[in-house]
Parts: C-alpha cells; sequence; structure tokens
C-alpha cells in the first residue's frame, strides 16, 4: 500500500496509472513525430495534454482503475464504456489542429487507434491481474479466534492480491481456524515471518491483556522490515473505513488525521465554491428540462425543501428536485428510501437514477451550509435515533454535509440502521482523512457511480 495525503493505494493502481500515463504520452508523440511538417511546427503542446488529461479522466471515472478484480465481462463492460467517451473525445481534439485537411484526417485516425488500443490494453489488464500471483501481498495474521476470522473474510472478499499464508494462535485464544493454517510453533516470530516471505504481520488479537500481545516479538519484525498492523489500522488502509467493531475512542484521539486547520477549510471553500459554479452553468440545460419535467407530469412543486443536519448539529433547509409524489409522508413519519419505492414518480426515478436531483444542492454549497464531498447530511428524526444507536455517529457532524461523499461512492443507499452503521465506517474514515486530494478521488469516484447507476433508490 502507498499513503497518499493520508489516503492509502494499492501499488498496483499507482502502477496502471502511471503505465497507461506513459502509453498515452508515447502514442501522442509518436503519432505527432509521424505526420510532423511546416504545417505542424506550432502545434501547441496544450493539444497533448487535453488528450492526455482527458483519457486518464475517462479511464478512472470508467472504473478500470478499481482495486476489485473484476470479472471479464465486467472489464470489457468498463472498456467499452471509456471508449464510447474517449473515441470522440480524441476525434475532437485533433480537430482542432491547424494544418491540411488530409493530413489532419490520418493524424487523427491513428490517434484515436492508439486510445483505442491503450484502453483494450487496460480492460485486458484488469481483467488478467486477477490470475496473477507474482506480485501478491503475504500476510501473516496474528491471532486466531473470532477476529482472525474477520480479517480473512474482509481480505478474501476485498482483493484476491492478498495472501494469507498463515496464522499464529495468541494464547488462552479459542481457535476458529482452519488447522492447516495455523503455526503452533513457531518459534521466533520475526525468523517465521522471513521463512515466509511475510510482508505484513496483523495483530487480530481478541484478548490483548495478561501478556496476550508479545510487543517485543512485534518490535523485532517490525525492525526487520515487515509492517505490523493493528485491525482498526489495517481496516482503515485496506478498506478505507473505519470499523466501528475494531475501534476504541483511545485510537482515534491519540492517532493522527481530523485535521481541521484554517488552511484546509479554506481551500476546501475555494473548491466548492469554484467547483459548484463550474457544474451548475454545465448541468444547466439538464436542470432546466428536468424541471419542466417534473412540472408537467402532476401536480406539486418542482423543487422541495427538507430540513438536514448540518455540520456541529445545526440545521439547515436542502434543496433538491422533487422525485416522490406530493404528500409521500402524510402521516409525518419519516420512512427510509427502498428499493422501487412506491412514493417515486416516474420523471423522479429517472433523475435520481442519474443523480440529477441532487444537483439543486449545490445552491446549498454556494450558501456554505453543504460542502461539495462530506458525509451524507440526514434528517433530525433519523440523526437522533442514529446517534443513540450507532457509537462515534456524532463525529460525522464535525464536518461540513456533502453532495457527494466517500461513504456514497463506497456502499449502497442506506436504508436501514445497520446500513448507517456501515456508512459511518466509511464517513469516520473521511472526516479522519479529508484532504483536497480524497475529495477530488470521491468525485471521480462519484462519476463512475453516476455513469454505472450503481446504489440508485
Amino acid at each position: 500500500m502507498i499513503c497518499l495525503f493520508n489516503h492509502h493505494f494499492r501499488r498496483q493502481i499507482l502502477v496502471q496509472v502511471l503505465c497507461d500515463l506513459l502509453l498515452i504520452i508515447a502514442a501522442f508523440l509518436g503519432n505527432y513525430l509521424l505526420y510532423v511538417s511546416e504545417q505542424f511546427a506550432t502545434v501547441p503542446a496544450t493539444h497533448g495534454l487535453l488528450l492526455v488529461a482527458s483519457l486518464m479522466l475517462i479511464n478512472t471515472a470508467s472504473g478500470l482503475y478499481r482495486p476489485t478484480s473484476p470479472s471479464f465481462n465486467q472489464s470489457w463492460a468498463r472498456a467499452a464504456l471509456a471508449l464510447l467517451f474517449a473515441l470522440p473525445m480524441s476525434y475532437i481534439v485533433f480537430s482542432l489542429l491547424p494544418g491540411k485537411q488530409s493530413s489532419l484526417d490520418e493524424m487523427r485516425w491513428v490517434t484515436m487507434v492508439c486510445v483505442a488500443a491503450i484502453i483494450a490494453h487496460r480492460g485486458y489488464a484488469a481483467h488478467i491481474d486477477r490470475k496473477r500471483n507474482a506480485t501478491r501481498s503475504r500476510i501473516l495474521i496474528f491471532g486466531s479466534g473470532a477476529s482472525a476470522q474477520l480479517v480473512a473474510r474482509t481480505i478474501s472478499a476485498a482483493d484476491p492480491r492478498v495472501l494469507i499464508v498463515g496464522y499464529v494462535p495468541g494464547p488462552n485464544e479459542t481457535h476458529n481456524i482452519d488447522e492447516g493454517m495455523t503455526l503452533r510453533s513457531v518459534g521466533s516470530l520475526k525468523d517465521k515471518a522471513t521463512e515466509l516471505k511475510v510482508d505484513e504481520i496483523v495483530v487480530a488479537l481478541a484478548e490483548r491483556r495478561g501478556g496476550s500481545m508479545p510487543l517485543r516479538d512485534l518490535l523485532d519484525c517490525k525492525t526487520a522490515g515487515v509492517q505490523v498492523s493493528d485491525l482498526a489500522t489495517y481496516f482503515e488502509k485496506m478498506l478505507g473505513q473505519i470499523r466501528i467493531d475494531q475501534l476504541h475512542a483511545g485510537w482515534l484521539v491519540f492517532g493522527n488525521g481530523f485535521a481541521q486547520g484554517t488552511a484546509r477549510l479554506a481551500v476546501k471553500r475555494v473548491f466548492d465554491v469554484l467547483s459548484s459554479c463550474i457544474l451548475l452553468a454545465l448541468a444547466a440545460p439538464l436542470m432546466l428540462i428536468a424541471a419542466m419535467a417534473i412540472k408537467l407530469e402532476g401536480k406539486g412543486p418542482v423543487f422541495y425543501l427538507q430540513q438536514r443536519v448540518g455540520q456541529h448539529g445545526g440545521l439547515f433547509a436542502v434543496l433538491k428536485f422533487r422525485s416522490m409524489r406530493a404528500g409521500a409522508e402524510k402521516d409525518g413519519v419519516p420512512q427510509w428510501a427502498a428499493v422501487n419505492d412506491s412514493r417515486i414518480t416516474r420523471v423522479g426515478a429517472l433523475i435520481r437514477r442519474i443523480r440529477l436531483d441532487e444537483f439543486p444542492q449545490l445552491f446549498n454549497v454556494l450558501r456554505g451550509e453543504m460542502s461539495l464531498v462530506g458525509p451524507r447530511p440526514e434528517r433530525p428524526y433519523f440523526v437522533e435515533q442514529l446517534t443513540r444507536e450507532i457509537p462515534f455517529y456524532a463525529v460525522r457532524h464535525s464536518v461540513k454535509p456533502g453532495v457527494t461523499g466517500w461513504a456514497q461512492v463506497r456502499y449502497q443507499y442506506g436504508a436501514t440502521v445497520q446500513d448507517a452503521l456501515e456508512k459511518l465506517q466509511y464517513d469516520l474514515y473521511y472526516v479522519k482523512n479529508h484532504s483536497l486530494f480524497l475529495d477530488i478521488v470521491v468525485l471521480f469516484e462519484t462519476i463512475s457511480v453516476v455513469l454505472s447507476g450503481k446504489g440508485a433508490r
């Protein structure tokens, strides 16, 4: 794992991005040199930079750099989606070049072939990576009880590139792990880790008191270059979440993160205002069409205001396009949104699917009540209930709520208390590690979620 601005990436993702970046630059330069002449001698570098930036954005938004290893069909579906946007973009970029039309046509078509080949390579590489074991990270789990089982399930579901080489049982621990994977007489933990070529030791002991934690052995491993992580830290960097069931207040208090300095807040505010203005300008035609469709479909207002809980528990009125029929909650009791919710109108279902109903919240961002990226603002009724039932729930209100957020792009739409708990674990990660870089990552993933329609209700 590589840590960049407190956000962890798998090394393979960085390698993939750099590889594609070099291929795109090489293709552009090769094409330029192939057709270079006096008429192209003054071609501005901005054309190449625009093409490179656009293709990297399209690949990212299409999910070609997602950490999970997709199936064959998923890989090529993502590649096809990327091609749908990349080929027209390549055509447009090279249509802006000066020169004779015949030469421009040749240069344009060669570039489009190169772009298609690069995207096809990325789709193939994303699929074939799941079959490669050479780059697998080797993990040794210290523990063999319920916590060790939790780590094993998480690893197998989250990243097939991680290989568990064995379990070292702690003293007085109930063993629930396959005996064939249990290393009972390990001798020196450092020697065993070296023998098994371990990259990381994850401490997953259910009980740490009474000498259960061999601190000296773990320190020897760390000084030998083997990374040592506790469960909370491992889940944070592995899944981008802070697990409530493995969390204690001391870990939050004495750990790093939760940067709320003046500089960070100022940068976030400038980013919010500029981004919101750009998005509103780009989305204005679609928003106008949505407003007209809502008005034509039936009675009721185009927009609706609903009270939500904001930063530090303050209340504000969130603005959204109305996607439910008028009077959907006549009894006055708030309800979770559900799959195939009968309260949603036909137009509402469409604008929810492409997240267009959320765009009026950009006016809340301009007013300073929300941020572009942050935890989802909830209604006071649900906040009161969830604060009683879920530990640390109030921590998410230490930052402004967002139009989109880390939890929204990493987890499905929440409709139960259990869903709220799962999403809180991602919200805590965001609150602890938020930065401009993470905000940009969330925006890229939001584009991918919108294109795929994942989680819409």
